[in-house]
Formats: C-alpha cells, sequence, structure tokens
C-alpha cells in the first residue's frame, strides 16, 4: 500500500463522499470500485445517523419506474392523437389498409373499429365472442384477424372483407391454438403467435401458416404465451416477444419454415412486465410495445435497445396498458394504443415518430 492510499483509507469520514471518491479513484482505480464506495459510505446516499434507511427517490416512484439499464435511452413522449372511449377498452391490433384507415381492436369485447384519416371512428365488426387480438391485411384487402375466443379453449384466426362481410375460419378452434397477433410474408403465408402457457408450463409458441392456408409449420415451441411478432424488412428475420417469460426472440430464417443454422437467439430479457405487441421499421429496427408500463422499447437489428417512447401520465400510474403500435404507410409517423383500465383516462391513440420509416407490409407491397 502506498502512503498515498493509506493516508486516504485511513481517515475516510473526515472527507467529503465525493472527494474520497476522487482520491481513492486516483490512487487505486476504479476496478476496485466496489472496495472504493464502501471505503466512502456505500454505493447510495447516507442515511441517518444510526443506520442506513432506503428512500422513494423520484426516479423509483410510480408503479413502473424506468429500469435504471434503460433510463439512459434515447427517449420521447407520445403525444395524443385520438381518444377511443371513455372506458378502458382493451385496445390491440394496429393496422393501417391502403386507403389510410386504422384498423384496431377491443380484445375483450371482439370488436373490430375503423378510424379514418379525418378520425371518424366506426364499427368494422360488432361485439362478439371472438376475442379479436391481432390484425393482418391481405394484400387483396381481407382484414385477417387473430381471436383469443375465451382465452382458454376457442381461439380461432378467421377473415373478413373490408365491410365485416363474409366471415371465414382459417384456423378453428379445434386445432388448440390460443392466436394472439399474426404477420403476413411476401409470399402470402403467415406467422402466428399461440397466446398459451405460463412460466411453468410453456406451451406457447410461433407457428406458420401456408399461403394456400392449409399447412401449419411450428416454428418456434415452448415459449411462456408467445405474443408480438414481425418480419425484418427483407423477411429473412422473425422476431417475436414472450409476455411471460419477459424475452425477445430473433430467429433468422433460411426460408420460411426452415430457422437458419445457429439462427435463434434471445438478444434481451426485459425489466417487468410484460413485451406486447411490436413492428419493425425499414432500417430493421423493432418497437416492442410494453404492457403495463406505458411505453414502447426500440431496438436495433441486433436486438440491442437504442430508445423508448413513454406515453403520457404514466408517471402518476395513467396509460400504463400499452398493447400495439403501427405505421402509418410510408412514413416514420406511428400510433401507440394504450387503455386506462379503471384509472379514469379511458382508452387512447397516442402519436410519435420512429427511427425509420415502417417495413413495408404485405397489404402495401
Amino acid at each position: 500500500m502506498t502512503p498515498q492510499s493509506q493516508a486516504v483509507t485511513a481517515h475516510p469520514r473526515t472527507l467529503g463522499r465525493r472527494a474520497c471518491l476522487h482520491r481513492l479513484a486516483s490512487s487505486v482505480g476504479w476496478l476496485v470500485a466496489g472496495s472504493t464506495l464502501a471505503a466512502c459510505g456505500g454505493g447510495g446516499d447516507a442515511g441517518p445517523a444510526g443506520g442506513a434507511e432506503l428512500a422513494y427517490r423520484p426516479d423509483i416512484q410510480g408503479p413502473f419506474p424506468i429500469p435504471p439499464s434503460e433510463r439512459g435511452l434515447y427517449t420521447v413522449t407520445a403525444e395524443p392523437y385520438f381518444k377511443v372511449s371513455d372506458k378502458g377498452l382493451q385496445l390491440e391490433a394496429a393496422s393501417f389498409d391502403k386507403a389510410g384507415n386504422l384498423l384496431f381492436v377491443d380484445v375483450f369485447g371482439g370488436t373490430i373499429f375503423k378510424l379514418t384519416p379525418a378520425k371518424t371512428l366506426s364499427t368494422v365488426l360488432p361485439a362478439n365472442a371472438l376475442g379479436s387480438a391481432g390484425i393482418a391485411i391481405h394484400k387483396d384487402g381481407r382484414i385477417f384477424v387473430a381471436g383469443l375466443g375465451n382465452f382458454v379453449d376457442t381461439g380461432s384466426i378467421f377473415w373478413i372483407n373490408p365491410d365485416g362481410t363474409g366471415l371465414t375460419t382459417i384456423v378453428p378452434a379445434s386445432a388448440g391454438y390460443l392466436p394472439d397477433d399474426l404477420v403476413f410474408d411476401a409470399q402470402g403465408g403467415f406467422y402466428f403467435t399461440d397466446f398459451r402457457g405460463s412460466t411453468v408450463d410453456p406451451i406457447g409458441g410461433v407457428y406458420y401458416v401456408s399461403p394456400d392456408f392449409k399447412t401449419i409449420t411450428p416454428i418456434l415451441k415452448h415459449m411462456a404465451i408467445a405474443n408480438g411478432v414481425c418480419l425484418s424488412p427483407d423477411g429473412k428475420v422473425l422476431w417475436a416477444t414472450e409476455l411471460s417469460a419477459g424475452r425477445l426472440h430473433k430467429i433468422e430464417l433460411s426460408n420460411a419454415t426452415t430457422i437458419a443454422p445457429f439462427g435463434t437467439a434471445v438478444p434481451y430479457y426485459f425489466n417487468g412486465f410484460a413485451p406486447d405487441s411490436m413492428r419493425s421499421d425499414a432500417d430493421g429496427n423493432v418497437y416492442v410495445a410494453m404492457y403495463s408500463q406505458g411505453r414502447v422499447l426500440a431496438f436495433n437489428p441486433n436486438g440491442i435497445a437504442i430508445g423508448q417512447i413513454l406515453l403520457p401520465k404514466r408517471e402518476s400510474g395513467h396509460n400504463m396498458r400499452s398493447t400495439s403500435v403501427g405505421f402509418i404507410p410510408g412514413t416514420n409517423e406511428m400510433v401507440i394504443l394504450t387503455n386506462d383500465a379503471d384509472g379514469g383516462e379511458g382508452s387512447w391513440i397516442f402519436h410519435a415518430k420512429g427511427f425509420a420509416k415502417g417495413t413495408t407490409l404485405y397489404s402495401h407491397a
């Protein structure tokens, strides 16, 4: 031990904490940060005389404070776009048709809504028992819907015409899935998530339905409530979120139903409950709505968190049930769906801008 370090460590309590840290760092380096903090009074603010005491700082208050590892992300706050209802409807499945209409659902009621560019709201499919949860639009204009049914054993996938007529089942309840979200590939087949399972019984997954809608192929299995799903702009990477396990999956594909060698990864583990639906942009970034956290996380093509969009009033516990994001076609403008449950704010669509234009989906190809 050098004379200088002896002098510093002999009397740490006589120094201001910052001065102590500075002198210790200059003498022994930050590789011994643990012992440095201990010598200077620990890692947090000093408690009152007689013992240390935890205190609620502003940045850790509220139901879901931003985790320390994500506080340094590039952050913006969304703006109000349209209030759907004074009730806390479980809005989901933001999707745009070729006319620029925004289609979305109320999961618990099964209703499918349409919001025009002039912000006129109407109903495409009235309330029903199908549990509409996810929407993907075919290039011919048909609306494909993933339905959770009773959330136990009546899940299905069906399509309707743009006016809500012609309901046709593709994946029946007898198939045994709980379809939650879906996305078309360039060939007209689609991937869907199976919302079944739990952390102790991971029986959900991601599946592919062939373009003729006759064959279902498992892609990812043993998932604890598979939720969101999207494709990279070139269609070679499949992304999925796992609600209960809090994981972001990245799957490199050799073809629609084959995972490339060493092509699976979990590049991100989410803090807190829970990753929901997702979309990608033209740069390959991925945006994940965080249900019960009132925000959207953005990831680069490698699954590294690079930004976040906060919803208004989240710091006071409102608008926390953020479920879905969607890009206005041809732009980097996004809509974000959320509701306030019984908190009094109702159900809202918010607006923000992403890093790049949204991926061109099959509906607009």
